[in-house]
């Protein structure tokens, strides 16, 4: 019996090359300002339209800045890709979501919210994160510009196909985990190579319970573990989640829609390359403490001692970051906390960050950066009256963008300046030269916010 994988990739197969790749048929492209701009110019030099316009969407959002989005944008490295990137799409007739429109927002966070990224679908981006969208049951994953333009051109890739892992999460998580704490748990049990080569399928009672914000998280993640990509096979939650959107199938085209979605499932004597066992009961709230995502501890442990394999790595992550082998890091005074990213800007991770400041006030000394991933997140915020309390509580809520996931735009964090964050990336630099990034979920992000140290969210809830 086929895995979920095996069911929607050989739906879509094109052709096989003989010991090459496979011609993979794409229902999605998602492009933003980046790494779309080559792609367009390629399509140009040879004279090409896109195949299936109405297949691609376009947005703006790594460099476009989180305040006064109505006005011009100062940096002229920024200014010229988002102005490229509306140029691009409209002579190529490409939907194009710009600044300021009620549609934009970070691609990862809108594409699920639009229900643009539906069960069955392959979907690609220029984007690693792109994994994203395997929460909503589809096969979701990043691409390199050359690929871009491939598939503006066929709405087709060349692809190796994957090796197939299914990671089981089992159990109940605690009070105060989240599904960012389940993601980082599994990057330091796997280390952010251990499932590079495959596609990682989520399953288990911690995955089902998991509400859609909760499971696109998961997902997101999935790169950071060296996988292609990360998926769940579509249940009730999704069906739930998608029904009514704006791109969803209306009527009986929905029931049909439902019908095969109900397919979408791997067979209990579907054979997997690897398989990984974890229980709920092992994960407690988690940060990191080094330069990549794995390097991670449960909030209460202390930093583990060098590894005698990569040791040379580890001392320089641990120096960089300023933190001793064998201490902990709660009451770590810290400066900067960023709530959002396209793994943290959903209405979920706001109302879990305003469960905690909610009657507190924002530590002094601290630099809050609150990013909705998209303006229909921003809209929630503010009518379930969350802007109310976090604004009581010394918070602000920015416009909608990346914001500090990454140094492309105003949001940078100084030069040996602590940040908690809820974004997907901690190498040196990330969040801007010199700075130190500590990964985190919401509730560790408030419980610091308010304290101005590292604190177990679990104390505040």
């Amino acid at each position: 019996m086929n895995t979920l994988f095996d069911k929607i990739w050989d739906k879509h197969v094109v052709q096989v090359v003989d010991d090459g790749p496979t011609q993979l048929y794409i229902d999605r492209l998602y492009c933003h300002e980046v790494t779309s701009p080559q792609a367009f110019d390629g399509m140009r030099a040879r004279g090409l339209k896109c195949f299936r316009p109405d297949h691609i969407f376009c947005m703006p959002d790594h460099n476009t800045p989180t305040h006064d989005q109505d006005k011009p944008i100062e940096d002229p490295v920024s200014a010229k890709q988002v102005s490229t990137l509306a140029q691009n799409a409209k002579e190529f007739g490409l939907t194009h979501y710009g600044m300021m429109s009620k549609d934009n927002g970070i691609i990862h966070v809108v594409g699920p919210e639009k229900g643009l990224s539906l069960p069955g679908m392959t979907i690609v981006c220029g984007d690693s994160h792109t994994s994203t969208h395997g929460a909503m049951g589809a096969v979701a994953f990043g691409i390199g510009t050359s690929e871009v333009e491939m598939v503006m051109a066929s709405q087709c890739i060349l692809q190796q196909k994957p090796k197939s892992m299914r990671i089981s999460i089992n159990g109940t998580l605690q009070k105060g985990v989240t599904a960012k704490d389940v993601a980082l748990y599994l990057m330091a049990q796997l280390t952010t190579s251990g499932a590079t080569g495959y596609f990682v399928e989520y399953a288990g009672d911690v995955v089902k319970n998991l509400s859609m914000e909760g499971r696109l998280t998961l997902c997101n993640l999935s790169i950071e573990m060296g996988a292609r990509g990360g998926f769940i096979a579509p249940d009730e939650v999704t069906f739930d989640y998608v029904k009514g959107k704006e791109y969803a199938p209306k009527g009986e085209e929905w029931e049909r829609a439902v019908a095969y979605w109900k397919t979408l499932k791997s067979g209990d004597d579907a054979v997997f390359d690897k398989e990984l066992v974890f229980d709920a009961k092992d994960i407690e709230p988690r940060i990191t403490y080094g330069t990549n995502p794995g390097m991670g501890i449960g909030i209460t442990q202390s930093l583990p001692p060098a590894p005698s394999k990569g040791r040379g790595s580890y001392e320089k992550a641990l120096e960089y970051m300023g933190f001793k082998a064998g201490e902990k890091l709660l009451g770590k005074k810290i400066d900067y906390v960023f709530l959002g990213a396209c793994t943290n800007g959903r209405i979920e991770d706001f109302r879990a960050f305003a469960s905690i400041v909610k009657g507190r006030q924002k530590a002094a000394d601290v630099v809050a950066w609150l990013v909705p991933g998209s303006w229909a997140v921003r809209q929630q915020i503010e009518d379930e009256g969350l802007d109310k309390v976090l604004e009581a509580s010394g918070f602000e809520i920015r416009q909608p963008g990346c914001s500090a996931c990454l140094a492309m735009n105003d949001d940078k964090v100084p030069a040996g300046k602590y940040c908690v964050s809820t974004s997907n990336r901690n190498f040196e630099g990330r969040q801007g030269p010199g700075s130190r990034t500590i990964l985190c979920s919401p509730l560790v992000a408030a419980a610091a916010a308010v304290t101005g140290v590292i604190t177990d969210p679990r104390t505040l809830l």
